[in-house]
């Protein structure tokens, strides 16, 4: 096709004649109003000749309302400009003369009118890639005509002349305006986030994949753009991690990015992408599908411009990224390997800065310098993204900040060329991102308003403004932008927490020896609640897991430990994880669902099919929708979780259900939540019984709505931690209910690290008394002044909470370890029952791995069996009447283990669920489902008043309380 067919920008048939309009005076066109054309006679012994037109519709009218006819061809209509005349030179004679040109058919390239434009600011001219019909020229705007020749990119055949020679105002320099003087006016609007990201995972193909209408392979492209957009609006998400696992293997992976073979040079622009999905999911970018992408995008940059020495096949100029093209795809490499912690090389990022355009913005295609530039503001955010990331780009950056705000619409949106008048989802999405990065916060929600009036009813995106068909292409930088993120936030490696000067923190490494050491971790998988139960404590066990998320230190036990749970692993009684959340009966317990939840999501398992159960689903079902009447005690409140009676539980349900991307159906808990916190910015410990303010809970409660982005939310943190620091000891201690606390100041540091840098000398100080309360054996007192000796929870928490990771943000990828088969116990025969309380029997223990022990008989007074052994209290989850302490009636015998070798006792009398412990031995209560030595943040009055009840009906009493917690501590 010749040049020339690029000018005929419109299908109309119209006459093949015209003549001219009244011409604006040219005063009346000026650097803001209406646009300047110039027609350059000069190959037929003329001038170059200006008009204007003050409202300007298309470049064909400003050509005609300046004053200058115009005759089209035969062939192509008056649509493709043959001739050109204007009453200034030669009587208005229009060139070419018919002796030299028919105008029947389309003129060739060598001698026709080539149009070009130049916006205001810019320097030079830019070959139209519109028809003068299809084109708007904006206010500010030259338009140029040029009789000779030019080639199919524009990049011969300029004018001799420059824009500042013919613009506004008699010639000379227009103004170069950094922008207007504010953001477009347009009212709030947001975008439907959960809606969007609906519709997007319901493009996946087996929840994996993007496959295209009629195809049968994946399109990988849009897979990627899937992935980005999906762990952009929930850093967790299960769907962008599967998505990225089906990418990454090596299958796909040498599909999209190894086409020319497993050696071969990759295809650098799925390399690119690739790179960015690992690092988005918490993946190797280094160890993708059998690859280091990072190695290879490296390797394969271009050494030299094509033409300088021997050929290299891919490259055109010195620092392309081989087989790229495009300037996106450019960017992406190098945010690639910035994030993955390689320095790209400088003619790279260098390359990058010299696609940058005389108005500011940058062009899609990877040119060569003095090649035809056109700036579109999907290139140009991505591309000042990458420079911003990079560093040392300043002058670029802020021109290309400028070229956005200038070229945003007055409706909020960014057109995707730089030609069109109407916006898209895509580019809008893309500038929007690199504005919020910038600072650039009304500009980038002006162009959220308008994504929001595009969202379409299944809650997708259309390609250009107004479309009804949405496209995944679309959809996913808006997702990305709707979540206020963007590539380069959404790939930047998690921060390094604060810590204190070198060698004053505990040493994390000795505190993770003893916590996976064989004698406290049983088989490498759970601590028990008692030293030899076989009784698995599964809160504690989780405990133990997020502190080894936190340091990093041994992720192999912690794999060993989350397969255990996610893969059906049992204790030495025949109990999984979910005979201690209970989930899916009436005594599911939100807090300890929730505490499960969070471990999946924090090693980058799915929690809605996690140990089998879905336990975001789970947490949805446990919301109260009001509060129950007695007996029944199971919900506090409306918006409060089933079975969970403490802050600390409700915040955990919260940090579960926002990190699986549920923030909806988290709503009335967040709300609860909020309603509890007191004055003062502190919360209770409690939720339905009174109790005072508490650091533990304050902590985590500040961590869950640190999530949230609004503003109510994240004024309650910074109450909480202003709070939080006024309860800081001399010596950097916190209180707690066993005193100066281990537990209290491992939380307090993790809820003052949420604003790390105001907090920084209190969570020094805090992280000083943590190194005073390490034992030689690297675990931790209970508290400072208290019994001394390691203690497993309180070591949990210490190893973790010193990292200063808060829950709601901890993550730790498994990759690189290896599952570990997962040890099942040997099958026995089951011991016979204990004796039960006075009102009633104990039950037969069951056979090891058959059938459960029968059930006690009921009984009025419930009072304690007999044994020599001490009786353990250990206040759990509920303080309700399913505590087994003095209410009337037996509680049946456990089931035999799933083949341990004891049966189970009866328990102790009661109306509640205690199990008793191994047949015949000590019967170990517990409250509700909560599990051994629950320490408690309970008032010791509470405590005291349980012993007595006990002592009076002739139980032998030993209280333990080295670790007090409050009930429902057992989800910590």
């Amino acid at each position: 096709m010749s040049a020339a067919l690029l000018t005929f920008g419109a299908s109309a048939v119209f006459v093949t004649g015209t003549t001219s309009a009244a011409a604006d005076p040219i005063e009346g066109c000026t650097a803001t109003t209406g646009a300047v054309v110039a027609v350059d006679f000069g190959p037929f012994g003329g001038k170059v000749e200006r008009g204007c037109d003050t409202t300007p519709t298309t470049g064909y009218e400003l050509l005609r309302d300046a004053g200058f006819t115009t005759e089209g061809t035969v062939h192509d209509g008056p649509a493709f400009i043959c001739r050109i005349g204007n009453a200034s030179f030669n009587s208005g004679t229009q060139y070419p003369t018919p002796d030299k040109e028919t105008c029947v058919l389309t003129p060739q390239a060598t001698a026709y009118w080539s149009y070009w434009i130049a916006s205001p600011g810019q320097k030079n001219w830019t070959y139209s890639p519109l028809g003068a019909m299809a084109r708007t020229p904006k206010d500010g705007d030259v338009d140029a005509w040029v009789f000779g020749g030019t080639d199919i990119g524009g990049t011969s055949g300029k004018p001799t002349f420059s824009p500042d020679d013919v613009r506004a105002a008699g010639g000379g320099p227009s103004p170069d305006p950094t922008g207007p003087t504010g953001p477009p006016t347009v009212p709030p609007g947001t975008v439907d986030l959960p809606a969007a990201t609906r519709w997007l995972t319901g493009q996946l193909t087996d929840g994996e994949r993007v496959v295209d209408e009629g195809a049968t392979t994946a399109n990988h492209f849009l897979t990627t753009e899937a992935v980005y957009a999906l762990a952009g609006a929930d850093p967790k998400s299960a769907t962008a991690r599967k998505a990225a696992d089906f990418l990454a293997t090596p299958a796909q992976t040498d599909a999209y990015a190894y086409p020319a073979g497993k050696d071969g040079i990759p295809d650098a622009t799925a390399a690119a992408r690739l790179a960015l999905v690992a690092e988005a999911t918490g993946r190797d970018p280094r160890a993708f599908g059998g690859h280091d992408l990072l190695g290879d995008l490296v390797k394969y940059v271009c050494p030299r411009d094509i033409g300088d020495g021997e050929t290299v096949d891919g490259c055109l100029t010195k620092g392309d990224f081989r087989t790229t093209g495009q300037s996106d795809a450019q960017a992406m490499a190098v945010i690639a390997l910035l994030n993955g912690g390689v320095t790209p090389p400088a003619d790279a990022v260098n390359r990058l800065a010299g696609l940058q355009c005389e108005d500011g913005g940058f062009t899609g295609i990877l040119i060569r310098s003095g090649g035809w530039c056109d700036s579109d503001a999907a290139s140009t955010g991505l591309i000042a993204l990458a420079l911003k990331r990079a560093g040392g780009h300043d002058a670029a950056v802020a021109k290309a900040r400028a070229y956005l705000r200038k070229s945003q619409l007055a409706t909020g949106a960014w057109p995707s060329a730089s030609y069109m008048t109407t916006g898209a989802p895509a580019a809008t999405a893309r500038a929007a991102q690199v504005l919020r990065a910038l600072g650039d916060t009304p500009y980038a929600d002006a162009g959220l308003f308008w994504l929001s009036k595009q969202q379409l009813p299944a809650g997708g995106f259309g390609f250009e403004e107004g479309e009804t068909d949405a496209r995944v292409f679309a959809a996913a930088p808006v997702v990305l932008a709707a979540a206020k993120s963007d590539l380069v936030t959404l790939t930047t490696p998690p921060a390094v927490p604060p810590t204190a000067a070198p060698g004053e923190g505990p040493d994390a490494k000795k505190g993770t020896a003893y916590l996976t050491d064989k004698a406290r971790l049983i088989q490498g998988r759970y601590y028990e609640n008692a030293p030899g139960s076989g009784f698995a404590d599964y809160g504690l066990t989780i405990d133990g897991a997020y502190a080894l998320a936190a340091t990093g230190q041994d992720n192999a036990t912690l794999r060993n430990v989350v397969d255990f749970l996610d893969k059906g692993g049992k204790d030495g009684k025949g109990r999984g994880v979910h005979d201690w959340t209970l989930i899916g009966t009436k005594h599911a317990g939100g807090g300890s669902i929730g505490k499960t939840a969070v471990l999946a999501e924090a090693v980058g398992r799915n929690p809605r099919a996690f140990g089998g159960q879905d336990l975001i689903a789970a947490l949805a079902k446990a919301v109260c929708p009001a509060p129950s009447t007695a007996p029944d005690r199971s919900c506090a409140a409306k918006g409060a979780y089933t079975n969970a009676p403490s802050v600390f539980s409700q915040s955990l349900g919260i940090i579960a259900q926002v990190r699986a991307g549920d923030g909806a159906a988290a709503a009335e808990p967040i709300a609860y939540l909020e309603s509890l916190q007191e004055s003062s910015g502190a919360w209770p410990s409690l939720i339905g019984t009174s109790s005072g303010a508490e650091v533990d809970s304050t902590a985590m409660a500040a961590m869950a709505l640190d999530l949230l982005p609004d503003a109510k939310a994240q004024a309650a943190v910074d109450k909480a931690l202003a709070w939080l620091a006024t309860q800081q000891k001399d010596d950097g201690g916190f209180p707690g209910a066993s005193g100066n606390s281990v537990n209290s100041a491992a939380l307090a540091i993790q809820g003052m690290s949420l604003d790390a840098p105001k907090y920084g000398a209190q969570i020094g100080k805090a992280r000083k008394f943590l190194v005073t309360q390490q034992n030689t054996d690297g675990g931790f007192n209970v508290a400072k002044g208290g019994q001394p000796g390691s203690d497993v929870r309180a070591s949990t928490q210490a190893v973790g909470g010193a990292t200063g990771i808060s829950f709601a943000t901890l993550t730790r990828s498994l990759e690189g370890t290896t599952p570990e088969p997962i040890p099942s116990t040997s099958t026995g025969t089951g011991g016979t029952g204990g004796t039960g309380g006075t009102g009633g029997t104990g039950g037969t223990g069951g056979t090891g791995n058959t059938t459960g022990g029968t059930s006690g008989t009921g009984g009025t007074t419930g009072s304690g069996g007999t044994s020599g052994t001490p009786v353990i209290i250990t206040p759990g989850e509920s303080p309700s009447a399913s505590n087994g302490t003095s209410s009337a009636g037996g509680n049946s015998g456990s089931s035999g283990s799933s083949g341990s070798g004891s049966g189970a006792s009866g328990g102790a009398g009661g109306t509640g669920t205690t199990t008793g412990s191994a047949g015949g031995n000590s019967a170990v209560v517990t409250g509700g489902s909560g599990g051994v030595l629950a320490s408690t943040g309970v008032q010791v009055g509470a405590l005291a008043g349980a012993a007595a009840v006990l002592t009076l009906a002739g139980w032998r009493l030993v209280v333990m309380a080295r670790t007090r917690r409050n009930p429902a501590e057992e989800d910590r």
